[in-house]
């Protein structure tokens, strides 16, 4: 089975990036796509702004743990406190670096129909359109790089 890639470059535009996610989702439940149409988040420069972005969330806790309330009130401002730290991690990590979105096409021999509308559809849909999307295939001198890299991807 032959499989093409769709790179897609959406700069520093978390938001975009994300709604691509969300409608790749979407076509996969849909369509019954799943091994059919894999993706992957591309962050180059994450490592770097995690490690910038860990002494705020450290910060955080300290004054959210000195409030003096009933225990069920402690266990909710716990768990909001939680849920919004990995939420504030994620756009600071976000607006400093590149985001990318790799997709990889995996459809049969006897499928390459399907495989084609799909290499049409998602470059013109709306959170694609922008980005610059950069279709790959076999036998392109660039392809195993692109496999490798999708392949470290986690």
């Amino acid at each position: 089975m032959a499989h093409t890639y769709i790179r897609f470059d959406f700069g520093t535009d978390e938001e975009k990036a994300q709604q691509a996610r969300h409608k790749l989702d979407g076509w996969r439940q849909a369509f019954r796509l799943d091994k059919r149409v894999q993706y992957k988040m591309d962050r180059p420069e994450s490592a770097v702004v995690e490690t910038v972005s860990k002494p705020e969330a450290v910060e955080k806790p300290a004054p959210a743990t000195k409030s003096k309330a009933k225990p069920a009130a402690k266990t909710t401002a716990k768990a909001a406190e939680k849920s919004s730290e990995p939420a504030a991690e994620k756009p600071a990590a976000a607006m400093d670096g590149k985001v990318g979105l790799l997709v990889r096409l995996y459809f049969s021999s006897y499928e390459k129909l399907s495989e084609q509308r799909w290499l049409e559809r998602i470059p013109s849909e709306e959170p694609f359109k922008s980005a610059a999307p950069k279709i790959i295939h076999q036998h392109d001198p660039e392809f195993e790089a692109t496999d490798t890299q999708f392949e470290s991807l986690s």
